[in-house]
């Protein structure tokens, strides 16, 4: 179970070419970017929906997001961590700013209160806010992994999530399956060494700490850290209690420094960070390695986790985005210099299907595959065609243009 991000090194091969049939057809779209209305900068994973509504996407790391629907789309919505919400009314491109959010509360009635009694009374809230009925959720996913700035694998997919409810999930597992997908690897002689990601779409699944307690949130776990109480945060326009997790104790495993979001309105979760603590290596190499040729050395300098949970009503929550980082160093033995690696995984719930059907059993991603195993290279450039994925940054374009070449 602590295996939450895993990964193998391997040889890279080249892949025949194939797709999948078309599920979801979405004919009208659109586009945009994001930016802070202070500094300019672009904003990174913004969420973008169509205001009553399923449909939505986040922003790629140039604050860019292309947004498709079934249906006219009137308004979007966008919403970050630290900037107001706002709403606009929809044309074929947008260009948006966010303004920052000031706190401007009493600090006393901010930051009173006892964290881990908050934390405890959110999480028993839980089964009647999250998933507290089975959903199918269509999803666009992605992995990629760069070699120092370079990107040497890119692979997405549209998949579903079936996920059963929240007070009943041992009824019921948690399960995935693509629709459709692709893949993009390097050809160049000297990339010998690239990352393998297990679970793909179904990792989001495995590490919801709100679905699966036992990871961070059981009895047990939760001795393992202290409780405090941080400045709080507004997301969209809804104030958050802002909780740290530190760990405070030993353990046999890598703990988590971990950051809360809380709807101080209602008690919900909004947001989970979690980073695996670096400070033994041995652990954190547990925690994280599958395997690797034994004249490869493995040096992880950072993993990281983040949810994020869409409200949805008054009170219930729904997973919105997931996303997993790791920074790694390897180098061979007897050689001089260390060559450093980034691998991400995103996943962005972009509909709510109206009829919940569970996934069949021969259709479903199992946490041990691969999804190199099971997309392969497609060149053609309306892939896609109608479908709500997370648009690609600059740079990723660039590198799935010299890939492909």
């Amino acid at each position: 179970m602590r295996k939450w991000l895993t990964l193998i090194l391997f040889t890279l091969l080249s892949l025949a070419a194939w797709g999948q049939t078309d599920s979801l057809r979405l004919g009208y779209m659109v586009k945009g970017k994001v930016r802070d209305a202070e500094t300019g900068r672009a904003l990174e994973s913004v969420h973008v929906s169509v205001p009553g509504r399923h449909h939505a996407t986040v922003t790629n790391a140039d604050g860019e997001f292309i947004l498709k629907s079934d249906r006219r789309i009137e308004a979007v919505q966008f919403s970050y961590l630290g900037y107001k919400s706002r709403w606009m009314a929809a044309s074929p491109e947008l260009k948006v700013s966010l303004v920052r959010e000031s706190i401007s509360l009493p600090e006393a009635s901010i930051i009173s209160g006892d964290p881990e009694a908050i934390v405890r009374a959110a999480l028993a809230r839980v089964p009647d806010t999250y998933c507290p009925q089975p959903e199918l959720l269509e999803c666009f996913y992605r992995e990629t992994v760069q070699k120092r700035n370079r990107y040497t694998y890119v692979a997405e997919a549209v998949a579903r999530l079936y996920r059963e409810r929240t007070s009943n999930r041992f009824a019921g597992n948690d399960v995935s399956a693509l629709e459709k997908s692709r893949l993009l690897v390097s050809q160049r002689k000297r990339d010998t060494v690239s990352v393998k990601t297990q679970g793909g779409p179904q990792m989001a699944l495995n590490c919801d700490f709100l679905k699966v307690p036992e990871l961070l949130f059981s009895e047990d776990e939760m001795a393992l850290y202290r409780f405090e109480m941080d400045m709080p945060a507004y997301i969209g326009d809804r104030l958050q209690f802002v909780i740290r997790m530190i760990p405070d104790r030993m353990a046999d495993y890598a703990l988590y420094f971990v950051t809360l979001y809380i709807d101080r309105d209602n008690l919900t979760f909004t947001r989970i960070e979690a980073s695996l603590d670096m400070r033994d290596q041995l652990k954190a190499i547990r925690a994280i390695l599958v395997s690797k040729p034994m004249s490869l050395r493995f040096f992880p300098e950072e993993a990281t986790l983040v949810f994020n949970y869409r409200p949805i009503g008054d009170d219930k929550i729904r997973l919105e985005y997931f996303r997993s980082t790791m920074r790694f160093s390897c180098d061979w033995r007897k050689r001089l210099f260390k060559t450093r690696y980034t691998a991400v995984n995103e996943l962005v719930v972009t509909d709510v299907r109206p009829e919940v059907i569970p996934i069949p059993r021969r259709e479903r991603f199992r946490s041990t595959d691969f999804l190199n195993d099971k997309a392969e290279e497609f060149q053609d450039p309306d892939f896609w065609a109608d479908y709500n994925i997370i648009e690609p940054s600059e740079s990723l374009e660039h590198a799935i243009n010299r890939l492909r070449k």
